[in-house]
């Protein structure tokens, strides 16, 4: 126990948080049994240590264990939170969960027994805490951590504090919040920058960023995937095919029929494949509006733009890298669907079309919008599509 407290102590004592995250705010802590999910990446251990020592300094009433640590495989999580607790401990964090077979099962345990101990735990966005955890359905609380959005980048790489805001808040009043931002910064700027390395954070680390993306990727299909999922190593190749035709025809309808015979399997082996997909972060399933278009999806996005410029080499269009942003910063929060009448519909009442210089209105529905790229201040309904990357 005493090692598990020097690292912790060192790991506190060098960490650098190079941004605040909105979701420290949001999650309720007073729960005993918190699951923070994320794609591989995405900062989830600097978030958890960056709570540790907000919270608890160097108390060690709080403990950050990382179960990867081969000590884990002869220790019992169980054992090992018992002992904690009855040496003083009140919250035990615990790193990459899905490493320690077992975990739920065990996480359940700690719950039911130990009423004076709150566990946080992470773990890969591949994981279905309560879809296939039945032991943890009614104890846990789970909360998603995304990459960077352009608000948190921009404050970051030009120095500022700038808040997020509500959809609606960006709908009704979008005029005057970009004009107080456009005083303080120009984000057009920073904004191509932002699409081609500032959703994951280790673009602060002096490596190739694509370079690191694609390792990223790699790890995310043969680790969170393959092993959560349960799929052999060999059909490895599968996977990585399947991204890649997704990502040179992205956004596309998916036609299962020519993707099984593209990557050589069945069709319900491509469905399957790309809902992993989908759960790993990598791609995004976009669905219809209709209860029945919700059976298979009507479009298929890679899900960030970092990810598009690492797997097509930087091959790709503005018009895609455009959708592709506006997806991924406003379908975190609200529910997307693709539609008819625009390119997006957010939260079934409003719609998008994403992209185009300003120029004359169309005529539209009360509740259409356009994200125009190019624009510092929009006006009427025709909103910075940059302005969409505050939502969090």
């Amino acid at each position: 126990m005493h090692s598990f407290f020097e690292t912790h102590k060192y790991l506190l004592e060098h960490l650098e948080v190079p941004v605040h995250r909105q979701l420290m705010e949001e999650i309720d802590w007073s729960h005993r049994l918190i699951g923070i999910k994320g794609a591989r990446g995405v900062g989830k251990t600097t978030f958890l240590l960056d709570y540790a020592k907000k919270a608890f300094g160097f108390e060690k009433s709080c403990l950050y264990v990382n179960l990867n640590n081969l000590y884990f495989t002869g220790r019992t999580i169980v054992s090992f939170a018992d002992e904690f607790r009855k040496k003083g401990g009140k919250t035990l964090i615990l790193d990459q969960v899905f490493k320690y077979p077992d975990w739920s099962k065990e996480l359940r345990y700690c719950y039911d027994h130990f009423e004076d101990l709150q566990i946080i735990f992470s773990g890969s966005s591949v994981m279905r805490l309560k879809d296939e955890n039945p032991k943890l359905k009614d104890c846990v609380t789970a909360y998603h951590i995304e990459g960077f959005s352009f608000r948190e980048y921009l404050n970051l790489k030009a120095g500022c504090n700038f808040s997020p805001y509500s959809l609606n808040d960006i709908l009704t009043n979008h005029e005057s919040i970009s004009c107080e931002i456009v005083d303080k910064v120009r984000p057009l700027a920073y904004f191509t920058d932002y699409l081609h390395h500032g959703y994951y954070p280790f673009f602060l680390e002096k490596r190739n960023y694509l370079e690191n993306v694609l390792r990223n990727i790699n790890l995310i299909l043969e680790i969170d995937i393959s092993y959560l999922q349960q799929i052999e190593l060999k059909y490895l190749p599968k996977l990585r095919k399947l991204l890649y035709s997704v990502a040179k025809a992205a956004p596309f309808q998916p036609n299962v029929s020519r993707l099984s015979q593209e990557i050589e399997t069945s069709r319900a082996t491509v469905m399957n494949y790309l809902n992993y997909l989908g759960y790993g972060k990598l791609i995004h399933l976009l669905y219809g509006e209709s209860a029945e278009s919700m059976k298979k999806p009507s479009l298929v996005y890679v899900h960030n733009s970092n990810l598009l410029h690492s797997v097509m080499h930087g091959e790709v269009s503005q018009e895609t890298l455009h959708r592709t942003f506006f997806l991924n910063q406003v379908g975190y929060q609200n529910q997307v669907n693709s539609c008819k009448k625009g390119d997006f519909c957010v939260n079934q009442q409003y719609i998008f079309q994403v992209g185009g210089r300003e120029g004359k209105p169309e005529e539209t529905e009360t509740n259409s919008f356009y994200a125009r790229d190019m624009m510092e201040v929009g006006h009427g309904n025709q909103i910075p599509l940059w302005l969409f990357g505050f939502l969090y």
